[in-house]
């Protein structure tokens, strides 16, 4: 047994590479058409692209791993079925659920690897990744000097070049435009012109600055044969930022751990103010604190209660409903920011139980792809591709749906994440007991038509 066992897990790891690669190489390609327009006109080194590719690469890993691994156990039960291995192994006294032991072992290797990266490795990632990318859109591109059109990149200038001969311009005019200065315009017969690390420097020759200085707009020219003009341009190279600010995604379990309980504290000290609220106008003791309906109602009972033992004191009774419409508008104001500091505690658990959940995918994905391997034969890594894909969006839109859930407070974190993992575990485990039963209930006879005219085709 020792012996498939090892059979089974390298029957897996090739196909797992593979699709590994091709998986990142599609999600990589998909998202950097997406963030082409923080390159385009740059400037960038190939060192800085290297670096942002690199670290957006941790995110692509962290979804492409569960589907690499159905892929691979879709190949490797297929061809183990298509070859017939399946039934010489069934033969010889090796049922089912021994041949799926190796993989599960597979799946379980991988789950904790990622389970290791998700909390360590990804958030220091996301976190770089996301200050890189706000560093590039925020550099100014080198700028491109054309020869006959205006150029206005430059703060407070309009330029306008009328030729060009290698690296010298010809024909040289400059409008500045700069508010409350005198109006000037620069021209020269000829000039070169290079970036800074904080700005442009203009080096022109054989020209004439004229200006319009005072209120009596006073005109004057100033002659040149060489003078130079320094333009100042924020962000043309590129500033690293650090931060300590880090969102969700940013976080490992203990900072999420923490960030949840600084929330549940903020939870209880706007709780003992609405307490302290409480005391200090009324006499109640309300149970439910948290139940705004409640709390209303509470504050309508006493109200009326207490304006019938003062009808005919009238200064007292609008003194007293005055008291009253500050105490609900300040329980309103405390019950607004428990919702929101409510929200913000479901926001990170969910991202807490992402962390775990999506690894755990790959063994899911494991009772789903080796009966689906074994009734599908040998498809091919195109037809593993394409049920990867179809049970991912499945998965996936359970795990979009049930954060929008949670954010909701309509579904609990914990089962908001761990919903796909129940209905797909089931679906997993039904399809391997079936196949375990050797009753084959789904049948691929499809595949083998379009592998046929394939081949006819060829």
């Amino acid at each position: 047994m020792k012996i498939i066992s090892k059979y089974i897990v390298k029957e897996h790891l090739t196909p797992f590479v593979i699709s590994l690669v091709v998986l990142l190489f599609i999600l990589l390609a998909n998202f950097l058409l997406k963030s082409i327009d923080k390159f385009l006109g740059k400037g960038l080194d190939l060192l800085l692209l290297g670096e942002f590719i690199f670290l957006n690469l941790a995110w692509i890993m962290a979804l492409a791993v569960p589907m690499a691994v159905l892929v691979a156990t879709l190949m490797a039960f297929g061809r183990l079925s298509a070859d017939n291995e399946i039934i010489a192994m069934r033969s010889s006294g090796t049922d089912f659920i021994q041949l799926l032991k190796p993989a599960l072992g597979f799946g379980i290797t991988i789950t904790l690897l990622m389970i290791f990266f998700n909390n360590w490795l990804l958030p220091e990632m996301n976190h770089k990744a996301r200050l890189l990318s706000a560093d590039l859109s925020r550099k100014r591109p080198d700028l491109e000097f054309d020869v006959g059109y205006f150029i206005d990149a430059l703060p407070n200038n309009n330029i306008l070049l009328g030729g060009r001969k290698n690296e010298v311009f010809k024909d040289i005019i400059i409008f500045n435009k700069t508010p409350d200065a005198a109006h000037r315009t620069v021209t020269a017969s000829e000039g070169t012109i290079e970036t800074l690390e904080d700005g442009v420097l203009m080096n022109l020759k054989n020209g004439v600055i004229h200006e319009l200085v005072g209120q009596d707009e006073e005109y004057r020219q100033i002659y040149f044969d060489t003078y130079k003009v320094v333009v100042p341009v924020d962000n043309m190279s590129l500033q690293r930022r650090k931060t300590s600010l880090r969102g969700d995604r940013e976080m490992n379990l203990g900072m999420i751990q923490n960030k949840i309980f600084s929330f549940n504290t903020k939870v209880e000290n706007v709780k003992r103010r609405m307490n302290n609220r409480l005391n200090k106008v009324t006499n109640l003791h309300v149970l439910d604190i948290s139940q705004q309906d409640f709390m209303h109602a509470e504050l309508d009972e006493y109200e009326h209660s207490v304006l019938d033992t003062m009808k005919n004191k009238l200064g007292s009774v609008d003194r007293f409903k005055r008291k009253m419409r500050n105490l609900r508008r300040g329980i309103r104001s405390d019950f607004t920011l428990i919702a929101s500091y409510t929200k913000s505690i479901s926001k990170y658990r969910v991202e807490l139980h992402k962390k775990f959940s999506i690894p755990v995918a790959s063994l899911i994905f494991i009772l789903i792809g080796a009966p689906l391997g074994i009734m599908a034969r040998k498809g091919g890594f195109s037809v593993s591709m394409a049920f990867s894909l179809g049970f991912f969006i499945i998965y996936w839109a359970f795990l979009i749906a049930g954060e929008e859930f949670a954010d909701r407070g309509l579904l609990s974190p914990a089962l908001s994440m761990w919903l796909p993992n129940i209905v797909l575990g089931i679906l997993g485990s039904y399809l391997c007991y079936r196949t375990s039963q050797e009753q084959q209930f789904i049948h691929f006879e499809i595949l083998n038509i379009l592998k046929r005219g394939e081949k006819t085709h060829d």
